[in-house]
């Protein structure tokens, strides 16, 4: 498959944008012969914060990067 980069620049909440990106490069990541790359520009940034609390019942932004770092992710600011 290669190498694939996904850029992000919306904020982890109150849009999908960046959790489609990152629900797809997860997807990605699952194919044994992908490089992903997740660079988080502008809002995305935020994604990237520690301890995040999200509200019941909504995705974390912090733990689908933590899965991609799992996968050997490139993750970049």
């Amino acid at each position: 498959m290669g190498s694939v980069l996904f850029v992000l620049n919306d904020a982890p909440y109150g849009s999908e944008r960046s959790y489609n990106a990152l629900r797809h490069a997860l997807a990605v990541a699952k194919q044994d012969d992908a490089q992903v790359k997740v660079f988080l520009t502008a809002d995305a940034t935020a994604c990237a914060l520690a301890g995040q609390a999200p509200p019941e019942g909504y995705y974390s932004a912090e733990r689908m990067l933590k899965g991609l770092m799992a996968k050997r992710a490139a993750v970049g600011l």
